[in-house]
């Protein structure tokens, strides 16, 4: 156990401190201040929110991806004595400071990968909340963590749910894992509903407090399947080793079964500061005031198969992960734009699906591509995304 001496502390660097994971990460720091010490914060644009939590934590450094917000970090950290730096090669120098240990990915989409693999290559242990990373390149990511030495502690609260069933288990075969959904707040609706469906309408998560675009993918199931991508990579598996469950009460995270046909399952109150606490503090269980499980409030727990004809998000990730290569990269790029184009209610819920297989379908396949390809990947599949937006019919 950590006895709370700052030899003893772990540092950390929190990237996109001022979004959900951000915000939740700083929580379990202000609730557990003799273990954590923040020494980079990193943010998108969100310049007063960074500097209110500079001013809290007092990091080394901070960095904002808005170069044009810079002075006003700079004149307002000066006095605190916070370096203040901008833009994206300035995040990738930094998550590479001496005295950082664990760096909490929590970017979202595609701007999470080439920090992560800067702070793998200077040897940093990952918390990964940025599930995008490896299913964009996830091929590439773990081989790096190999090649350094470098653990990934996931995030995810169903890859945090598998991490923690396979402790003592490492030497034992997976049979396969059951990653558990909740169904979003349109489970059981029919193409016909989803039609109607409003950005109102799926921004209100049934069980979970998240950011928009992971709320979105929630309700359209696609978050799912980036979790399915993700787990592949995380755990070594093949594609056929890996199930989806709708899971409504989102108490049992996920499952792991073994050879023998024993399964593990991990259990607890939808709150993901539990899973970010469990992979910063890792191998530690810090104790926490937090809410308790109660069996007489869940007097059964439901499961069904989760609707693929319906929400073909999720099936086209899926055949996007047994596709491999560049297909994941594809279906991530078109995916962060259609969501970007739903929340700014320009297509329809079911013209996201449309959009990402048109793309799916026309961005080349490359079965075995480096950084370079995949980044060519994504720019062609976010550009053909962009250009094929004004021809979406709904369904």
């Amino acid at each position: 156990m950590s006895t709370g001496s700052p030899e003893h502390m772990k540092k950390i660097a929190i990237l996109g401190s001022t979004g959900s994971i951000g915000t939740q990460a700083l929580e379990v720091v202000r609730e557990q201040p003799e273990h954590f010490q923040v020494e980079l914060l990193s943010c998108g644009s969100n310049v007063d929110l960074l500097i209110r939590q500079a001013l809290e934590f007092k990091p080394n450094a901070v960095v904002i991806s808005d170069v044009a917000k810079l002075d006003a970090v700079k004149d307002a950290l000066f006095p605190a004595g916070i370096k203040a730096y901008a833009g994206k090669e300035a995040l990738e120098q930094c998550v590479r400071m001496e005295g950082i240990d664990l760096v909490l990915t929590a970017l979202v989409g595609y701007a999470g990968l080439r920090p992560t693999l800067a702070a793998i290559d200077a040897g940093k242990h990952i918390a990964l909340a940025n599930k995008e990373t490896l299913v964009v390149a996830g091929e590439l990511v773990t081989k790096a963590a190999r090649a350094k030495g470098v653990n990934i502690y996931p995030v995810d609260s169903e890859h945090s749910a598998i991490f923690q069933c396979l402790a003592g288990e490492w030497h034992n075969p997976i049979e396969k894992i059951v990653l558990t959904a909740s169904g979003g707040p349109f489970r059981g609706k029919t193409r016909a509903d989803l039609a109607q469906v409003t950005k109102a309408q799926a921004l209100k998560h049934p069980n979970w407090d998240m950011g928009a675009k992971i709320t979105i993918d929630s309700a359209s199931l696609m978050n799912k399947g980036l979790e399915a991508i993700e787990a592949k990579w995380l755990f070594d598996l093949k594609a056929e080793q890996i199930e989806i469950i709708v899971h409504p009460q989102s108490i049992i995270h996920s499952i792991v079964q073994f050879r023998d046909g024993s399964m593990k399952a991990q259990m607890g109150l939808p709150d993901m500061k539990l899973p970010i606490q469990y992979a910063m503090a890792y191998p530690d269980r810090l104790s926490t005031t937090w809410p308790r499980f109660d069996f007489t409030g869940y007097p059964a727990f439901t499961f069904e198969q989760p609707d693929l004809d319906t929400f073909g998000n999720l099936a086209l990730a899926l055949e996007a992960m047994r596709r491999g290569g560049n297909a994941p990269c594809v279906l991530n790029a078109a995916n962060e734009v259609a969501v970007e184009l739903f929340l700014q209610e320009r297509i329809g819920f079911l013209g996201m699906t449309d959009l990402i297989a048109r793309v799916l379908d026309a961005v080349p396949f490359n079965r075995d591509p480096d950084l370079a390809a995949l980044e060519a990947s994504d720019a062609e599949a976010r550009k053909l995304a962009r250009e094929a937006t004004t021809t979406i019919i709904e369904k």
